[in-house]
């Protein structure tokens, strides 16, 4: 899973980033001080494999992992060359979902790029520029395919598609709201890259005293939620600040420092269960003495495809699925006792995997 992290300048982008990957991308407070994209591969916390780990006495753990980007702030008028114009969109276009970095704090020697706090405009500044790109990456394709559409059938429509595309950006509105006549359609916009067909995850960036009522007494994370249930994104409130200070930590440090704050989940878990919510993804496991791992599907995967995860053979000459649900293995204190308690099932092909499933995979090639 690959994020991307935008947001205006001062918001606490860079900041998050550095917590959430501890990449130690510069961070200061004056625009543009991020001049090159970052990116930070972060092990997604599971407290499963661990157990896991612990019962197999596996050699290695392997976790499923998110890729972050981080890109410099943008300001308003960054796609006709503003700030640092919008080079490095073209960074974040390969991204699952888009991490957008909300200011929902007032600290008076922090900076605005604005003047003041506002959120609502802070998303429709970067909402509009995002569009720019997008209608800008529209009008290329169009005068590409434009060329040979005259006598082909299928560029043509391609090209109809497109302007109905661009003629919706154009109106302000985002391509998440475009609706496509049929599923070859949307399967064509997913091929486009477009970044505001990607889903959103808003992170509300608040001071200390708003994390333990998670900014319910915040007008500024109100407006936020507000937009983001009229526009179908995902919302977690955070401190990036904390977020730092906690990256510093050891695991039974972090638990305490948590627990002093009133919190029962850091922010990189809330943005992990956000983007796991919003990208349809969840996790199944694999374990044995040699290592311990957890694998990121579809939620919807049947057991053949998620056994090409592991290698396109397993997929191929897959047999059958032998799978125990996580808290019946733990239960059971190890697989033997699981399976004579008949808790492990042997699925074929059609089986749809849950979250948390436990799984050896058969097959032969």
């Amino acid at each position: 899973m690959k994020l991307g992290i935008v947001g205006l300048p001062n918001v606490g982008k860079s900041t998050l980033f550095n917590s959430l990957t501890k990449a130690g991308a510069e961070s200061a407070n004056y625009p543009f001080c991020t001049i090159d994209p970052n990116v930070g591969v972060v092990p997604v916390p599971d407290v499963r494999l661990d157990k896991l780990t612990a019962m197999y006495n596996s050699e290695k753990t392997t976790p499923a992992v998110i890729e972050f980007v981080d890109i410099a702030g943008l300001v308003k008028g960054a796609s006709k060359g503003e700030g640092l114009g919008n080079q490095f969109l073209s960074n974040i276009r390969e991204v699952d979902a888009i991490v957008h970095v909300v200011r929902c704090f007032d600290d008076p020697n922090v900076i605005h790029v604005d003047g003041c706090i506002d959120p609502l405009r802070d998303i429709e500044t970067i909402n509009l520029e995002l569009i720019f790109s997008d209608i800008e990456i529209l009008e290329r394709r169009i005068a590409k395919q434009s060329k040979g559409a005259f006598n082909n059938k299928d560029l043509a429509k391609e090209v109809e598609l497109l302007k109905a595309i661009k003629a919706h950006l154009e109106d302000g509105k985002l391509a998440r709201s475009f609706e496509p006549d049929d599923d070859d359609a949307r399967e064509f916009i997913n091929t486009l890259n477009l970044l505001t067909w990607k889903p959103v995850i808003f992170a509300a960036n608040v001071a200390e005293d708003d994390l333990a009522d998670d900014g319910a007494d915040n007008q500024y994370v109100q407006s936020v939620r507000g937009f983001a249930d009229e526009n179908n994104c995902e919302v977690f409130v955070i401190c990036a600040e904390i977020e730092q200070e906690i990256a510093e930590l050891d695991d039974d440090e972090k638990k305490m420092f948590l627990d002093d704050l009133g919190l029962t989940e850091s922010g990189l878990e809330k943005l992990i269960a956000a983007s796991y919510r919003i990208l349809g993804l969840m996790s199944y496991l694999t374990a044995g003495p040699q290592e311990s791992r957890a694998w990121t599907i579809k939620v919807g995967t049947k057991a053949p495809q998620a056994a090409g995860k592991i290698h396109s053979d397993f997929e191929r000459g897959f047999i059958r699925a032998e799978v125990v649900n996580y808290d019946d293995l733990m239960a059971c204190g190890s697989m033997n006792a699981a399976k004579e308690k008949g808790l492990v099932r042997s699925e074929g092909k059609e089986y749809v995997m849950r979250d948390g499933d436990v799984v050896l995979f058969r097959f032969n090639v």
